[in-house]
């Protein structure tokens, strides 16, 4: 009910009248555009929350939940298995609620507003892969912490923790060096202004560039899009070829500049620790949990450390909801100073004109809501960022 509180205030905070800071990248027609593909979209997501609420409620009073656990169990797999088999059966019918959605999202709505470029056998691809990194990935982590809690019980919590931060700590290297690829082509940025641009930043900052790479997001969608990745010195540096195609290289620079903003203020090691301390909270709270019979007695499962982390995930699903409020507002600080960064490590204007070109080819809403915001956004409102910039 909070998410929907907050989407229908967005929905009511939409301003018809356009920004002046705006008026160079939008016409009245797509000033419009954007408000109604906002609208849409909204309520998609709201649609979408309906439903998955829907089915979840009729889950609980029809006792799917325990008939899937007494599935699990039924295969005489032992209790990390059985745990293993409960999960995968409830992602998988939550993958099959969710993608009748996710067909419309992205060939419907994406389509009719010019940002799909999907295709249907790169869709099923994507939607396989994922599903099977999720697996691998999320299973294997899954599977330790059922161990743990397992066999040492409440104090299981702690090398539970440990495991899930080595996990974390040795995707922010593997994500873009093994797993982006699987997904998108990462070619060298050819020679020329940009290029030069970026090696010069890099090389003022300290940074050492294993390579300049240009992913093909135009496969999927016209978003642009740009991160800068890695640790100590050596990093990697790549673009998006929409964002390449669509901004000048001062313009692309800039936005290559804030991103190494967070990489020199140190903003993604300390999000990183702020995550692993919210994992350990949670995985602490879940050790205290564990025991109760909550999930014989709401669930109708047999009483087990999977059981009780299910419960447990419904149960405090309104303190992840704060918890990432939180993050959020952290992480919207340091887009702020990775602004003010940029503007300084290139220049201003190039910075609020790239904020200005992302805002207008993605048709974003200029005037979001404040609770909307605070509740969901990771990074701050457009317009506040570049009337910041504008001051400074």
């Amino acid at each position: 009910m909070v998410r929907a509180a907050a989407s229908l205030l967005n929905l009511r905070a939409l301003d018809p009248v356009l920004p002046e800071e705006f008026a160079d990248v939008y016409d009245a027609e797509r000033y419009a555009r954007s408000q109604e593909y906002t609208c849409r979209a909204t309520r998609a997501g709201l649609w979408e929350e309906a439903v998955g609420l829907a089915a979840l409620l009729a889950a609980l009073g029809l006792g799917v939940f325990g008939w899937l656990d007494g599935l699990a169990w039924s295969l005489g797999l032992g209790g990390v298995a059985s745990g293993l088999a409960f999960f995968g059966l409830v992602a998988l019918a939550s993958e099959v609620i969710g993608l009748p959605f996710s067909i419309w999202r992205t060939f419907v709505l994406e389509e009719e507003y010019g940002f799909n470029r999907t295709t249907w056998k790169t869709f099923v691809l994507d939607r396989v892969k994922g599903l099977l990194l999720s697996a691998l990935l999320g299973g294997g982590l899954l599977a330790l912490v059922l161990w743990f809690f397992g066999w040492l019980g409440p104090v299981g919590w702690l090398p539970a923790w440990t495991a899930a931060a080595a996990v974390s700590l040795a995707m922010q290297y593997v994500a873009p060096v093994w797993i982006l690829p699987l997904f998108n082509k990462f070619s060298p940025l050819p020679r020329g202004e940009l290029r030069e641009n970026i090696e010069g930043l890099a090389r003022e900052q300290g940074f050492k560039l294993d390579e300049v790479y240009v992913i093909d997001g135009s496969r999927r969608s016209t978003r642009g899009n740009a991160f800068f990745a890695g640790f100590g010195a050596w990093r990697r540096a790549a673009l998006f070829d929409t964002l390449v195609e669509t901004m000048t290289p001062g313009q692309a620079a800039a936005v290559m500049a804030h991103e190494m903003g967070h990489a020199r203020l140190g903003h993604v090691p300390r999000l990183l620790l702020a995550g692993l301390a919210r994992m350990g909270l949670l995985l602490f709270l879940l050790s205290l949990f564990l025991g109760t019979a909550i999930e014989s007695e709401m669930l109708g499962m047999r009483p087990s450390v999977h059981a009780g982390l299910f419960a447990f995930a419904l149960l405090f699903s309104p303190a992840g909801l704060l918890l990432g409020a939180a993050f959020n507002a952290v992480s919207r600080r340091y887009e702020f100073q990775a602004d003010r960064f940029a503007a300084k490590a290139w220049n201003a204007r190039d910075m609020v004109d790239a904020l200005k070109r992302l805002a207008a080819d993605n048709l974003a809403n200029l005037t979001p809501h404040p609770f909307h915001t605070a509740l969901h956004a990771s990074h701050p409102p457009v317009l506040r960022r570049i009337r910041r910039l504008s001051r400074e």
